[in-house]
């Protein structure tokens, strides 16, 4: 399928591309286009949540030692889901 895309083709699929978006826009563009591409490879493999979720709990931690509640006692921080209320 690839095999007949030669440099020529390459070089106006390019030409095309600046010409729509401007030199300005390109690094823009392709720095959005690389993290989409980075956070769909990373949801596929399951890469990167561990670390959300690790992240968030430190977090949380933060700001109930900053609210001055022990440990035990968390209560749901805004836009968290909750199944379960006392």
């Amino acid at each position: 399928m690839f095999n007949s895309i030669g440099i020529p083709e390459l070089a106006i699929v390019l030409l095309i591309v600046l010409i729509i978006f401007g030199p300005k826009r390109l690094p823009g563009l392709g720095r959005s286009l690389g993290a989409g591409m980075r956070e769909f490879k990373d949801s596929v493999t399951g890469k990167g949540k561990d670390d959300k979720d690790e992240a968030r709990a430190e977090q949380r931690a933060q700001v109930e030692k900053a609210l001055g509640r022990p440990d035990g006692e968390a209560t749901p921080l805004d836009g968290e889901v909750v199944s379960d209320r006392k």
